[in-house]
C-alpha cells in the first residue's frame, strides 16, 4: 500500500479502528463474563475472533487498521503509539488464550477420562502429574483475560484523546451515532467523556455530521433521527437550525 493511498483513505480507518475496537471490546467480554460465571471461554468463537492469515479475523483486522492509522499519522503522538502497541497486545494475548482455551476444551476431558479409566498406579501417577499441568491452564486463562481487560480500559482512556483531531470526521460521528447503543454498552460511564474529548462542548455536532453522511447517502429516516437528537441536545444552535432546514426540504422534496 502506498503511503498516499493510506492518507486518502484516513477518515474511513480511523472509522473502522473505532468500529473494530468497539466490537472487539464487546465480544470478547462476553466470553470474558461466561468464564467468570464456569471457568470456560468457547475455543470456536476467539477463533473467529483472531481468524489466520488468509481469513483475518475481527483483532486481526484492527491490529492491521491500528498499524495503518498510528504508523502513517503526520501528526504522530505518544498516544497514538500507545494505542498502537495496545491493540497488538490484545490479538497476540488472545493468541495464547484461545490456544489455552483448546487444550481446556479437548484434553481435559481426555485426562478425566484417563484417569477413571483402568490404569496400573504408574500410569495413574503420570496422568495426575501431566494433569496438574493441564489444571494450571485455567490459571493461566485467568491472567491472559486480565491483562487484555486491562489494556482494553486503557484503550478506553486513550482513544478519545486522540479521537478529537477528527471531530470533523464524518463517518466516525455516522459510526457512533448508528451504533449508540454498542458505543454507550463498550465505554458505560466513559461514554459522555468521549463525546466531550471530541466534540467538546458541542455534543449537537456529532448528529450534525452524522445526518450529512446519511442524508449524502440517501438514508432520509436516519439522518432525520440524527437532526431530531441534535435539536434536543442544543435547539438554539446556528449549525443544527442550518442542517435542520436542508434535512426538512430534502426530506420535502423526497416526499412529493
Amino acid at each position: 500500500m502506498s503511503n498516499a493511498w493510506i492518507q486518502a483513505k484516513h477518515p474511513e480507518f480511523v472509522r473502522d479502528l473505532f468500529k473494530f475496537f468497539c466490537q472487539a471490546c464487546d465480544q470478547l467480554e462476553r466470553q470474558f463474563i461466561r468464564f467468570d460465571e464456569d471457568g470456560t471461554v468457547e475455543f470456536g468463537v476467539l477463533k473467529d475472533l483472531v481468524g489466520s492469515e488468509m481469513n483475518k479475523g475481527l483483532l486481526w483486522r484492527m491490529k492491521d487498521t491500528a498499524h495503518h492509522v498510528f504508523r502513517n499519522d503526520p501528526h504522530a503522538q505518544l498516544g497514538g503509539q500507545f494505542l498502537d502497541w495496545a491493540l497488538g497486545y490484545i490479538f497476540h494475548e488472545t493468541l495464547k488464550l484461545k490456544e489455552d482455551a483448546y487444550q481446556k476444551q479437548n484434553y481435559a476431558p481426555w485426562f478425566h477420562r484417563l484417569y477413571e479409566g483402568e490404569l496400573d498406579n504408574s500410569e495413574k501417577d503420570v496422568t495426575a502429574q501431566l494433569f496438574q499441568v493441564l489444571n494450571q491452564t485455567e490459571e493461566s486463562m485467568r491472567r491472559e483475560i486480565d491483562r487484555i481487560r486491562f489494556i482494553f480500559a486503557k484503550c478506553r482512556q486513550l482513544l478519545p484523546y486522540y479521537l478529537r483531531r477528527y471531530s470533523d470526521n464524518v463517518l466516525l460521528a455516522r459510526y457512533i451515532f448508528s451504533q449508540n447503543e454498542l458505543v454507550r454498552s463498550v465505554f458505560d460511564t466513559e461514554y459522555e467523556g468521549l463525546v466531550f474529548a471530541i466534540y467538546g462542548h458541542e455534543p449537537e455536532r456529532m448528529y450534525i455530521l452524522a445526518s450529512r453522511s446519511l442524508r449524502l447517502g440517501g438514508w432520509v429516516e436516519e439522518a432525520e433521527q440524527a437532526m431530531e437528537e441534535a435539536v434536543r441536545v442544543n435547539p438554539a444552535s446556528k449549525m443544527v437550525l442550518q442542517e435542520k432546514k436542508i434535512i426538512d426540504n430534502w426530506a420535502e422534496r423526497i416526499s412529493i
